[in-house]
C-alpha cells in the first residue's frame, strides 16, 4: 500500500528527500506519517500531516525537515536539511485512516517498507 524511497548515504549538514507513494483509493483522506528507526532505539514519529494539512515535528527536527503532500500524485514527502549523523536510521511512512497527524504509532492502519537514510560524520 505505501512505497517509500529516496533514502541513501549523504555527509553532515547534507540533504534528502523522502518520499512515499500510497495506493490508496482515498489518500486525501488519510493522515500521513514519517517514523524513523536507529538501531538498539524504539520507532519514534518524524512528522506527520493531517488530511486538512495540520502538521507536527518532533522536536529534534523541528526547522530542518518539511513534511508536505501532494495529494494529486498519492505522495507524500519528507524533505531533510542539515542532516546529522543521530539522523541515521531507518525510515518509515504510516497512514492513518482517520486523516489525523498523531504521533501515535498505533493509530496508523499501514506501514511502508523502510528506507535507509545514513548520515556520515
Amino acid at each position: 500500500q505505501l512505497q517509500a524511497s529516496g533514502g541513501g548515504l549523504v555527509q553532515t549538514g547534507g540533504s534528502l528527500r523522502l518520499s512515499c507513494t500510497a495506493s490508496l483509493s482515498t489518500f486525501s483522506n488519510y493522515g500521513m506519517g514519517w517514523y524513523r528507526q536507529a538501531p538498539g532505539k524504539q520507532r519514534e514519529l518524524v512528522a506527520s500531516i493531517g488530511f486538512n494539512g495540520r502538521i507536527e515535528y518532533a522536536d529534534s527536527v523541528k526547522g530542518r525537515f518539511t513534511i508536505s503532500r501532494d495529494n494529486d500524485q498519492k505522495t507524500v514527502h519528507l524533505l531533510m536539511n542539515s542532516l546529522k549523523p543521530e539522523d541515521t536510521a531507518v525510515y518509515y511512512c504510516a497512514a492513518d485512516r482517520r486523516g489525523r497527524a498523531t504521533g501515535w504509532s498505533k493509530a496508523y492502519d499501514y506501514w511502508g517498507q523502510g528506507t535507509l537514510v545514513t548520515v556520515s560524520s
